[in-house]
């Protein structure tokens, strides 16, 4: 009896359709969807569910496509690749805010399988309440929920798959900070890579981290105290606009559109999450780790990030420092030469980090591990 593919659940989309760029497709995925129709191991995945304190997980896959892939083929088109390259959006952002940067990925290397996913709360994969603990929508918290996502689907390579596979982290604010927290131990070497990108990870930057906790406690105090909306309302668009500064219309609109769909108190509790995070537990593994960040960014202290990854000892070579704001792989209307730039930079650093680890693992890279 011929054994089933491990990413059957490719074919149980809710939605499909062609992505930005032509050659490309993606579909849709709800996890709840996937546990009643039998795609994925119950228990593990109600476990995700139910330890982040999650309602549901959606994601987004983009694959390259020229010829119209039949549904009943994506299991097989999903497994028959080189590695999959997993994007983490920040605050108040979901699985869109990428906008053509997945398609352009596995346009450049069709062996290449993005997936974009909503989490810690924004998009569709809603905490169980409206204000969770800090301590389950902070950075640590949601990369240990997509390690674990990652596992449930099986896309890392299996015992007795021959190919080799590489899973490659992209996160961007709150989804940046999250990379540094990933357990190395999980992992052999060279199967895992990431990209941060403007990663609002605080831990010495007294400045910023007064700013978020101070924004969070007046998002919280509005949750609770309605007559204070009015405020909310005038203070709401300036606060978007210091996020999204230099940006598409289209992500200036999606958190606008994500901010109000969102409960006040996952939105307050995330910001502070942020802003009082104090864990340095973090592995000093950086070979395959490279971060960019904006000289800018109203969000991310340039000269504090340095100096904290300074003192983690990021090699130089691994930090790329651009001509841009927080969204500096965004191409507004005002910063098409620098983002379209930025944005080219950052795909091709991630092809090129994919490619390196595959050829550390053609080299031999010890026995591997699954989390």
């Amino acid at each position: 009896m011929p054994t089933q593919n491990p990413l059957a659940w490719g074919q149980y989309f809710y939605e499909r359709s062609h992505a930005n760029l032509p050659g490309t497709d993606h579909s849709m995925y709800r996890m709840t969807d996937l546990i009643a129709r039998g795609a994925l191991d119950s228990n593990l995945a109600r476990s995700v569910l139910h330890d982040s304190l999650l309602m549901d997980m959606v994601w987004r896959v983009t694959w390259s496509d020229d010829d119209g892939l039949p549904d009943d083929y994506l299991p097989k088109r999903f497994s028959d690749c080189d590695g999959w390259v997993i994007f983490m959006h920040g605050w108040t952002g979901n699985n869109t805010i990428w906008e053509e940067m997945p398609a352009m990925i596995v346009r450049a290397n069709p062996r290449l399988i993005a997936l974009s996913v909503d989490h810690n709360g924004f998009g569709q994969s809603k905490f169980e309440m409206e204000t969770p603990s800090l301590d389950r929508c902070c950075p640590p918290s949601a990369m240990a929920a997509m390690e674990r996502l990652v596992n449930v689907l099986k896309i890392r390579r299996q015992p007795g798959e021959t190919g080799r596979k590489v899973i490659n982290f992209v996160g961007h604010s709150m989804g940046g900070a999250a990379l540094f927290y990933l357990n190395p131990m999980n992992y052999d070497i060279a199967e895992e890579t990431r990209y941060a990108i403007a990663p609002a990870l605080l831990l010495n930057d007294s400045t910023h981290r007064a700013f978020f906790n101070a924004m969070g406690l007046g998002i919280g105090i509005v949750n609770r105290l309605r007559i204070f909306e009015p405020i909310e309302d005038l203070i709401k668009p300036n606060m978007i606009n210091t996020v999204c500064e230099g940006s598409s219309q289209f992500v200036k609109d999606a958190h606008t559109k994500q901010y109000n769909e969102t409960p006040r108190g996952t939105t307050s509790a995330t910001f502070r999450a942020m802003g009082l995070l104090q864990n340095w537990e973090i592995a000093h593994r950086w070979e395959l780790f490279r971060v960019m960040l904006g000289h800018k960014d109203p969000l991310v202290g340039l000269n504090p990030m340095m100096d904290m990854l300074s003192e983690m000892e990021v090699p130089a070579g691994h930090i790329r420092v651009v001509a841009g704001s927080h969204y500096m792989f965004s191409v507004g209307t005002e910063t098409v030469f620098q983002h379209a730039q930025n944005r080219d930079l950052a795909v091709n650093d991630i092809l090129a980090q994919h490619d390196r680890a595959l050829d550390m693992q053609k080299k031999g890279s010890g026995s591997r591990g699954f989390g």
